[in-house]
């Protein structure tokens, strides 16, 4: 018949919680709670930061901004970086062989576009661990938006003599498309290696966020105690918690990154090559880049 926690205090519970991998009962002992009020209260304050703050925080922004500060680092019209990363889950006893990765262990897999400032600016959550990075964004509501051009604004702009939309970057798993850039791959020249530095340099920033994403929630390097419908809500209430630390400047220390990447070793995505049959139009992009930054063409 006690008083019920306060918001804050809930909050507090489940912020330890996120970034410290103690159990459930430990982390009661720190605020004089039992385990499974800090269940609830995780599920609780998860599910109202996604209902609440999902669409107000992981969003895609002024879409100039980014487009600017890609150009800056290399890249013209470019509005992203995508990537796919494992999260550790317990074994499910229901169709639990689908969430086994080629890693061997049990995980959820998070697709993410982050924007020049290492932001998440659009998530899909929830996948089993064994379905291919290409395979879930081929099924995502943002490839679908890309196809459809209606993700970013219609701006084009000449490569020597092709017309370019704004595209995104990914790994060679992704299929290469008109807005979709990914690395040449077997033996390169010059001008293919350039071409696949500019890319690398820039994708590297969603590596970067999901590097600094566990860093801060380092729960998301362990094996989530929760139901399979609950982890996606845990995930995306990370995301969003991401977004808001990156934005505001919150502090971030080197320390815990490292520590993050010693546990995250284990946890290592193996770079797997998926043949796909690109389209004419993004082969046509990708030479036209590539001989643009050999030769140092201006892009109008």
């Amino acid at each position: 018949m006690r008083a019920a926690l306060t918001v804050h205090k809930r909050v507090a519970i489940v912020l330890w919680k996120l970034a410290i991998p103690d159990s459930y009962r430990s982390v009661g002992n720190q605020f004089g709670v039992g385990k499974f009020t800090v269940g609830a209260a995780v599920i609780q304050v998860a599910n109202a930061i996604t209902e609440l703050l999902l669409s107000r925080v992981v969003t895609l922004g002024n879409v100039q901004v980014i487009v600017d500060d890609f150009a800056a680092m290399g890249f013209p019209n470019c509005g992203g970086a995508i990537d796919g990363t494992h999260i550790p889950i317990l074994g499910l006893d229901h169709q639990g062989s689908q969430y086994i990765n080629h890693k061997g262990y049990f995980s959820m897999v998070l697709q993410a576009l982050v924007d020049h400032k290492g932001r998440f600016t659009n998530i899909n959550v929830g996948w089993p661990g064994k379905v291919h990075d290409a395979r879930i964004f081929r099924n995502s509501g943002l490839c679908e938006r890309l196809q459809q051009g209606t993700y970013f604004p219609d701006q084009k702009i000449t490569v020597g003599d092709v017309e370019m939309p704004i595209v995104i970057l990914g790994d060679p798993v992704y299929p290469l498309m008109p807005w979709l850039m990914k690395p040449y791959t077997g033996t390169l020249d010059s001008s293919q290696e350039l071409f696949n530095y500019r890319l690398s340099k820039c994708r590297m920033l969603v590596e970067c966020a999901f590097g600094r994403l566990k860093a801060r929630w380092c729960s998301l390097l362990t094996w989530l105690n929760l139901s399979k419908t609950n982890v996606p809500i845990v995930i995306t209430a990370c995301c969003v918690l991401h977004n808001l630390c990156e934005s505001k400047g919150e502090m971030f220390m080197a320390g815990w990154e490292v520590e993050a990447n010693r546990l995250a070793a284990d946890y290592a995505q193996r770079d797997t090559r998926a043949v796909r049959i690109a389209q004419q139009g993004a082969l046509h992009i990708r030479e036209a880049l590539k001989t643009s930054f050999m030769t140092g063409q201006a892009t109008v």
